[in-house]
C-alpha cells in the first residue's frame, strides 16, 4: 500500500519502522529536516521536510495516491485538521493521535463527520492494557482474536505451578482443558517447543485457549491469584488520570501520587472516588507511610523508566502482589527479567501495534489475509489471524502431514464460532479464521507457513 506518515515523534518512527519491512511505499513528512534525512537514509522510504497540515506540503508528498495517511504530531488539532486536508486530497483511509481526555469522547461521536478511519490515544491504551493487568491478575498478557472468542495468553512460571517439571508431552496427558502451547521466553531466549520442551521455573509461557477454558486451565495448573483490591499508583499524567478512572467505577481502592500539586488537585477534583496524595511517589517513606506493604497492587507511571523501575523493586521487595512499570526505552527490556520486573508496558509500542493491526486489516481488502496482528517478547514473535478465504491444496490434509516451516506453529482455528485448539489430526478448512504464531516477519498469507 502507499502510506503517508506526518509526525515523527516516538510513535511515528515505531510504526514507520514496523511497516517499513512490510513492502509498502512509505513517505513521510515531518517539520524536523534532519531527522527526516535520518530516517530516509535508514529506511527506504521517501520524505517531505514541511507542516504536515499544509495542503501545499502533502501535495508534495503525493498524499493524494496514497492509501492511508497516519497523523501522529504532538497537537491534536493539527492530527485532525491534517487528516481533514489528507481527506480533501482524496485520502480513503486516516488515522489521527488524539491524546487529549477533554476531546476524547467528542472526537469520538464525531469520528464519521470527521471521515477519521481510527483515533488512537497512546495514554488510554496504555491505562486500558493496565487495567487488563490488573483485572486478569492470574495473567501477565492477554491478546483477543475472533471478536474475544480465542485469546492468547501469557503467563509467568512461578513455584507451586504444576507445569514445573512437566513437558508438554506429559502435560497433555495430565491437563484435561484443551490449549495449546506457542512459545516460552527462557531469559533472553524465545522458543516455539516441541513436544519434549520441558517446563522450569521462571519460563514465561504463551498459550492459545478458548476464551470460557481459561479460568479451568489456569486453575488446573495451579495458577490462580486472589483478586487485587487496593491499588497505589505513582504518576499523575494523563495514563494515571485514565487508569485511575477506569479502576474506580469498578469498586477498586486506588491510591494516586502526583508530584505537581496543581495537577494533584486537579485529579482530587476530577476523581472523586480516588484518594490522590501530593507527593514523589518514588520515595521511600512516602511510599512506607502510605501503605505500600499493604497493597495489592503498584503502576509505576513516572516520565523516567529508571525511577519506574526503582520504585518497581522496592514494590517486589514489600510483597506487593503485583507491580507493573511504564518502560519507554526498548534498550531496557533485556534487563527486565533479571530484576523481577515482568509486568511492563510501552505506549508506543501498544499504539504502533494497533496500528499495523489496523493496516494488516486494510490490507486484507487489497489480497492479504491478515485480519488480526500481535507482537509478543518485545516483537520477536508474531501473532496472527487469517482467513482462510480461497482453496489451498493443504487444507483439509492433517496438520502432521503438512511440512511447515521451522519456529511456526497453527496455533488455533475457529469454525463456524467454535474454538478448535489444533492437534496433529486437525485440520485447515475453507472460512476458517487460523491463527499461526511465529518467530518469522512479515508472513502475509496462508502459505507463508509451508516451507
Amino acid at each position: 500500500m502507499n502510506i503517508v506518515i506526518i509526525g515523527l515523534g516516538t510513535i511515528g518512527e515505531t510504526v514507520l519502522k514496523s511497516l517499513s519491512g512490510e513492502g509498502h511505499t512509505i513517505t513521510i513528512i515531518d517539520g524536523n529536516e534532519n531527522k527526516v534525512e535520518s530516517l530516509i537514509e535508514k529506511y527506504d522510504i521517501f520524505g517531505v521536510v514541511g507542516n504536515g497540515a499544509c495542503m501545499d506540503i502533502q501535495r508534495e508528498a503525493g498524499v493524494e495516491n496514497a492509501d492511508l495517511a497516519i497523523v501522529l504530531t504532538n497537537s491534536d488539532e493539527l492530527n485532525v485538521f491534517a487528516c481533514l486536508v489528507a481527506k480533501r486530497l482524496g485520502v480513503q483511509n486516516t488515522i489521527a493521535r488524539v491524546r487529549n481526555p477533554d476531546y476524547q469522547q467528542q472526537i469520538i461521536d464525531m469520528k464519521d463527520t470527521l471521515g477519521l478511519s481510527m483515533i488512537v490515544n497512546p495514554e488510554m491504551e496504555t491505562a486500558q492494557e493496565i487495567f487488563n493487568l490488573i483485572s486478569l491478575p492470574s495473567i501477565e498478557q492477554v491478546e483477543r482474536f475472533a471478536k474475544g472468542k480465542a485469546l492468547l495468553v501469557e503467563i509467568y512460571l512461578e513455584k507451586g505451578c504444576s507445569l514445573i517439571g512437566e513437558s508438554l508431552i506429559t502435560m497433555s496427558k495430565k491437563v484435561n482443558t484443551r490449549v495449546l502451547i506457542c512459545a516460552v521466553q527462557r531469559g533472553d531466549q524465545v522458543v516455539i517447543p516441541s513436544g519434549n520442551f520441558v517446563f522450569e521455573e521462571g519460563d514465561c509461557v504463551h498459550f492459545t485457549s478458548d476464551a470460557s477454558s481459561l479460568d479451568d486451565f489456569l486453575r488446573e495448573v495451579n495458577i490462580v491469584s486472589s483478586p487485587l483490591k487496593r491499588i497505589m499508583i505513582i504518576g499523575g499524567g494523563r495514563i494515571g488520570f485514565y487508569l485511575a478512572e477506569m479502576l474506580s467505577s469498578k469498586k477498586y481502592e486506588i491510591k494516586l501520587m502526583a508530584s505537581n500539586l496543581e495537577e494533584a488537585e486537579e485529579l482530587a477534583e476530577t476523581l472523586p472516588k480516588v484518594t490522590v496524595i501530593h507527593g514523589n511517589g518514588t520515595q521511600h517513606d512516602l511510599l512506607i507511610e502510605e501503605g505500600i506493604e499493604a497493597m495489592d497492587a503498584f503502576v509505576a507511571l513516572t516520565k523516567i523508566d529508571e525511577e519506574n523501575m526503582i520504585a518497581s523493586m522496592f514494590a517486589n521487595k514489600m510483597k506487593v502482589k503485583k507491580t507493573i512499570s511504564q518502560i519507554k526505552n526498548d534498550s531496557l527490556y533485556d534487563m527486565l527479567s533479571e530484576l523481577d520486573i515482568d509486568n511492563n508496558v510501552s505506549p508506543k509500542n501498544i499504539v504502533a501495534n494497533k496500528i499495523i493491526s489496523y493496516v494488516r486489516a486494510l490490507a486484507n481488502k487489497r489480497g492479504s489475509n491478515i485480519l488480526t496482528l500481535y507482537r509478543l517478547v518485545n516483537n520477536r514473535v508474531e501473532a496472527l489471524e487469517f482467513l482462510a478465504k480461497k482453496e489451498e491444496k493443504f487444507f483439509n490434509k492433517p496438520l502432521r502431514t503438512i511440512k511447515t516451516k521451522d519456529n511456526c506453529l497453527v496455533a488455533c482455528i475457529i469454525r463456524d464460532g467454535k474454538v478448535i485448539i489444533p492437534d496433529g489430526n486437525s485440520s485447515i478448512q475453507l472460512g476458517d479464521n487460523v491463527i499461526v504464531v511465529t518467530t518469522h516477519k512479515s508472513f502475509d498469507d496462508l502459505n507463508d507457513i509451508l516451507d
